[in-house]
């Protein structure tokens, strides 16, 4: 959505994108939606069993959009403007007469609550009625649930059920309970009334119980006019503790902005308590129905690239999301178990049981550099917080330490070379699958093993000698002669014409070997080629896994796919590698793909 003002905190537009899948998202820690669709999704619920768990759908009563009163004309002037101040979506209709606008939002302290509101204002003289229609396209269905249409409850309609299918063969089936407000057809400013406001409830919860308790706290809040302003005040206090701004061009600060934003709004309140965390979808909870955006699934994004900046504005989000690996550990160890190994294999797309749930075998069994990622956020908690309870006695000890016996049931002596070869990976590089050494997997090896041990040791724990061992003598390949870390093993300096992209990672800071020419190791460990990722195409939305710099889309692509200026919420289209046809986009078949803005689409890409 394109800003009007000089405030990054503000999105405003006078028209919504072509594109629905870009309209803005309300969401909090357990619910989630885009405005006008007619789907909203509840934290942790799924369907589908194993490769085909998605997030379930739930119909979204919140698809009710605003229509201006007949004879308007002209004269009328309609504003969307979506406000990260408080985590509200708001919609204007204004004539020379009166004031139409409906807000949407996803309650900041009432998790359990989505709400809407539609507020009628005179601005000229005269005390005839306005009238103005909603526009609602509500079902009871959903092709995810078995639902049935109960009793009404304090003026509120009931729905509930269950999903069709576990996620695990011979599992529960989850259950979901919907308490909300009916919609009229129309509201109306009565002859002689200066203003008025309607307010609209949507309830989830997981029992019928659950959803009754948490509507009639709504209700409290609502019989005391509070009901947005509450949700107001709360992400107020949030932006206290946790806003960001910087010195720069606006589109920076917009980007910034709007990031912070749809990261912060799928947390919970500080302070919340009976928080229970099921992971972050780079897709986010808005998204995530079968086929789209990850299906809803957690990756090693959310330990990789979103617990950082987690962790720096709310350590104890932080640690909830550390949490959910510690509740999937069983499955994380029938993982490995399945392939043969001991320890942990985390799941390269994780949903509620932490067993593998990928569509496509070839990605779950051979990315195993999620496993790294997964110890590098405990890692970083345990640095920052040295909050000794999570390991000792929370579960933290156990996931660290499965994962050392992983890698050290994983690897290959190698007597030729005497080394430890990891074999047969998949780098974060898809472009590869079933090569051995890949120097960012296994540099993220040596870091778990020697996190695990340092661990260990202020735990009071035993250090396994062979976690060491593996660590100081993994083979972490380096090209002598022309001074660089190859991706890996087999993979040379020139490939096609175009140079091989190394491996650019914090973690990758040895010490300068003696065969190392003077100045250390070139800049060839940064890649210079396209992203190496078929599965995801992200267009840019993050920094360490989007296009490399000078071979991105110009700037006004970026900005065209940027989640925080479209108002959306991380939105990204899964593409897996049967899905490419030859020649995307134009490019010959095999070659990268171009990731480009939405309005700028090729016509013979079929994405």
């Amino acid at each position: 959505m394109a800003d009007a003002a000089e405030d990054p905190t503000l999105f405003t537009a006078h028209a919504l994108p072509s594109d629905p899948r870009l309209w803005p998202t309300v969401t909090n820690a357990y619910l989630g939606t885009r405005v006008y669709h007619d789907t909203l999704h509840v934290s942790g619920v799924y369907n589908g069993t194993l490769g085909d768990t998605h997030r379930a759908v739930l119909p979204s009563p919140l698809n009710v959009r605003l229509e201006a009163p007949a004879g308007t004309g002209q004269q009328l002037t309609e504003t969307f403007v979506l406000d990260t101040n408080t985590g509200t979506f708001l919609h204007t209709l204004e004539d020379p007469s009166f004031r139409a606008a409906q807000r949407i939002f996803a309650h900041r302290t009432l998790p359990h609550v989505l709400a809407f509101s539609v507020s009628l204002a005179r601005l000229a003289a005269g005390s005839r009625p306005v009238t103005v229609h909603l526009q609602a396209a509500f079902s009871p269905e959903s092709p995810d649930m078995d639902l049935r249409v109960g009793p009404d409850f304090r003026g509120a309609r009931y729905l509930y059920g269950h999903t069709l299918a576990p996620e695990l063969p011979g599992g529960p089936q989850q259950e979901v309970h919907m308490l909300w407000t009916p919609v009229p057809p129309s509201l109306t400013l009565g002859e002689g009334e200066e203003d008025r406001t309607w307010e609209f409830l949507t309830v989830v919860g997981g029992s019928q119980a659950e959803a009754q308790t948490h509507l009639t706290e709504a209700l409290q809040l609502q019989a005391r006019g509070a009901l947005h302003s509450a949700h107001a005040q709360a992400w107020a206090r949030l932006w206290a503790g946790c806003g960001l701004d910087v010195a720069g061009p606006l589109v920076l600060r917009q980007a910034l902005r709007g990031a912070l934003y749809y990261l912060l709004s799928a947390l919970p309140q500080p302070g919340t308590s009976g928080y229970v965390c099921h992971g972050l979808s780079p897709g986010g909870l808005s998204n995530g129905s079968r086929e789209e955006c990850y299906w809803g699934h957690v990756f090693w994004d959310q330990d990789l690239w979103m617990f950082p900046s987690v962790l720096m504005f709310h350590p104890e989000a932080a640690r909830a999301l550390l949490e959910y690996r510690i509740r999937t550990l069983p499955g994380a160890l029938d993982n490995a178990r399945d392939l043969g190994y001991q320890g942990a294999k985390f799941a390269w797309e994780s949903a509620g049981s932490g067993r593998e749930v990928c569509p496509e075998d070839i990605y779950g069994t051979q990315e195993i550099h999620v496993n790294g990622a997964v110890v590098l956020a405990f890692q970083l908690y345990y640095h920052s917080t040295q909050d000794l309870q999570l390991f000792r006695e929370a579960g933290g000890w156990d996931v660290v330490s499965a994962v050392a016996e992983f890698w050290c049931s994983r690897v290959e002596w190698n007597p030729g070379e005497e080394k430890y070869h990891l074999r047969g990976v998949m780098p974060p590089d898809e472009y590869h699958s079933g090569v051995d050494n890949s120097v960012y997997t296994n540099v993220l090896v040596q870091n778990s093993l020697r996190f695990a041990a340092a661990l260990a040791r202020d735990l009071g724990q035993p250090v396994p000698p062979q976690w060491l061992e593996v660590a100081d003598n993994i083979k972490v390949p380096f090209d002598a002669e022309q001074n660089f870390h190859p991706e890996f093993d087999g993979r040379g300096g020139e490939a096609g014409g175009r140079r091989a992209p190394g491996v650019p990672h914090p973690l990758l800071a040895e010490p300068p070997r003696p065969q190392e020419k003077p100045g250390g190791v070139r800049g060839r460990d940064v890649p210079a080629g396209p992203r190496h990722d078929l599965e995801h195409v992200r267009g840019g939305l993050d920094g360490a896994e989007g296009p490399q710099a000078g071979v991105g889309p110009p700037a006004e692509e970026l900005c065209q796919h940027l989640g925080a200026l479209q108002g959306v919420d991380g939105e990204r289209r899964r593409v897996r590698r049967r899905e490419l046809p030859d020649g995307h986009g134009g490019l010959p078949a095999g070659r990268a793909l171009r990731v480009h803005g939405a309005a700028d689409h090729p016509g013979r890409c079929d994405l």
